[in-house]
């Protein structure tokens, strides 16, 4: 009786085991815990007077500061997008000849930390500095950013309307930029965004290449000044800079097009390159040469110079192990705590519950800097028992990397069939043992994407590592640094060769779920 009850009134037993009065409460918060930096920094930023914030903001150098990391963030956001919307297209929507080899190794830039491709260039070409070096560094770093999401785009979307134009008369380069360029347009500006994000929050690439931003202004600040409160109004100034980027970001990807689109898209026979595919080939050779081939070369260079150093030695497998523990245990706590969250905004679709969400994205636009001081300045002031104490890095791996287990899950969740819970409930099942028994076996496979996600970031972590690392403690992160701030490259060649090694097997799990079997089937 109770059961056909139930089943009569509808929807109503199903939400309420959605979103049981327990969920909002853990949902909330871990986006308050999540958010906090953001709070510290407004806090420690409100400690400095009106003419305090008026002299440091009106030094000739913020002026600088602004105007290198506006111009550097601009032209890399604009080669990574072109490089990566044009990768892009070649593999999915042409005939160029091994296309499921490309796909692989376009997206293999992004198992090499930013620090690490810094340190390949500047060791082999010392030339390789400021602005320009960064430009060259970072876009080879980063385009696979725009490159995943637009090839996946392009794969799943029905490519009838580029057909249609074709068919009417319209040559390649009219159809490319009147229908595949708006299809493509929310990934091209997600992608675009992230790489922005990025080089908002770089410290350590920017440094080996000796070029000044915001976060390497910052990052200075601290240590050398110890000024909290200016360090804050700087990174102050920077977050704003995101929100601004996140606003164009929301704006530019509104203007896509809607698409009808499938599991794998609807194949459509590829664009005859012609004469243009040795051209094709070469250009993607040479972004394979440089994002790639350089490190890559770098790294067995230096290793094979062998490891001399005045420095102290280190144990390669005690760092290799300390970088992994505390990466796993990130990855674990950052994905269970995006578990509630996922729930609560997926199962319920409120306004509240959409604007949780997006707080907890914030933190992707912090510099790993302003994160670690909040974490500083929370354990000094109300836990200083746990201050350089494993716990805290841990924390600061969990908010700065949450929003990659937040993104898995959620995506995840989209793909669980709604009846399988319903009946679960409907049998009398109580809503915990039904998340237990029913919803996360479902997710399990996002789960582990989340872990391998987080675990690959955390992994290769500098500057908040630097920061809250136990003391007398190395990660493999910190080692590769304390060589190279001390020029003895071969010495850190073993750590950086250990990174990108640890990073291959997220990458290319990534690039699987991202693209899906098809496209890497794809010859």
């Amino acid at each position: 009786m109770r059961t056909d009850t139930a089943l009569r009134e509808g929807p109503s037993p199903l939400r309420r085991w959605r979103a049981p009065r327990v969920l909002p409460l853990l949902a909330t918060a871990v986006i308050l815990l999540v958010t906090s930096p953001l709070v510290f920094i407004a806090l420690r930023a409100s400690e400095s007077t009106a003419a305090q914030a008026q002299r440091l903001l009106g030094r000739p150098l913020i002026a600088t500061l602004l105007w290198n990391t506006a111009t550097l963030t601009a032209a890399v956001t604009l080669a990574t997008a072109v490089l990566g919307f044009a990768a892009a297209f070649l593999v999915e929507r042409t005939d160029l000849p091994g296309r499921r080899w490309w796909t692989t190794v376009l997206a293999m830039p992004l198992a090499v930390p930013e620090f690490v491709h810094g340190y390949s260039w500047v060791s082999l070409f010392p030339s390789v500095q400021g602005y320009w070096g960064a430009v060259l560094v970072m876009t080879s770093s980063l385009y696979p950013l725009v490159f995943l999401p637009v090839a996946a785009t392009l794969r799943r979307s029905d490519a009838s309307a580029e057909e249609v134009s074709r068919s009417l008369g319209r040559g390649a380069w009219a159809t490319l930029w009147r229908v595949t360029l708006p299809l493509t347009r929310p990934a091209l500006a997600g992608g675009a965004l992230l790489v922005a994000l990025y080089m908002l929050g770089e410290y350590g690439a920017f440094a080996m290449l000796r070029f000044t931003t915001f976060a390497t202004a910052i990052y200075t600040q601290y240590k050398l000044g110890f000024d909290a409160a200016s360090a804050a109004m700087l990174t102050l100034a920077l977050c704003l800079l995101a929100v601004l980027l996140v606003t164009l970001e929301a704006r530019a990807g509104r203007g896509g097009r809607v698409v009808r689109e499938g599991a794998t898209g609807r194949g459509c026979a590829p664009l005859a390159l012609g004469r243009a595919k040795p051209a094709a080939l070469a250009g993607l050779g040479a972004m394979t040469a440089v994002a790639l081939g350089v490190p890559v070369y770098a790294l067995a260079y230096w290793l094979l110079q062998g490891t001399s150093t005045t420095l102290p030695p280190a144990s390669v497998l005690g760092a290799t192990l300390t970088t992994l523990g505390y990466a796993l245990a990130a990855a674990v706590v950052a994905t269970a705590a995006a578990v509630p969250v996922a729930l609560y905004s997926w199962r319920r679709g409120t306004r509240l519950a959409r604007t949780a969400e997006r707080a907890a994205y914030l933190t992707r636009a912090l510099p790993g800097i302003a994160v670690a001081l909040s974490v500083v300045f929370f354990a000094i002031r109300y836990a200083r028992p746990l201050y350089q104490q494993p716990p805290l890095l841990v924390a600061g791996y969990v908010i700065l990397f949450f929003p990659f287990a937040l993104t898995a899950v959620r995506a995840a969740l989209a793909q669980v069939p709604p009846g399988v819970e319903e009946v679960a409930r409907s049998l009398g099942s109580r809503p915990a043992a039904v998340l237990l028994r029913v919803t996360l076996p479902l997710i399990l496979p996002g789960l582990g994407a989340a872990v391998a996600m987080v675990a690959l970031t955390a992994s290769t972590e500098l500057t908040a590592t630097l920061l809250l690392r136990p003391t007398g403690t190395q990660t493999l992160a910190t080692q590769f640094w304390l060589y190279t701030s001390g020029l003895a490259y071969g010495a850190a060649a073993p750590y950086a060769a250990l990174m990108v090694a640890m990073s291959v097997p997220p990458v290319l799990l990534l690039t699987r779920r991202t693209l899906g079997p098809k496209t890497l089937e794809t010859s």
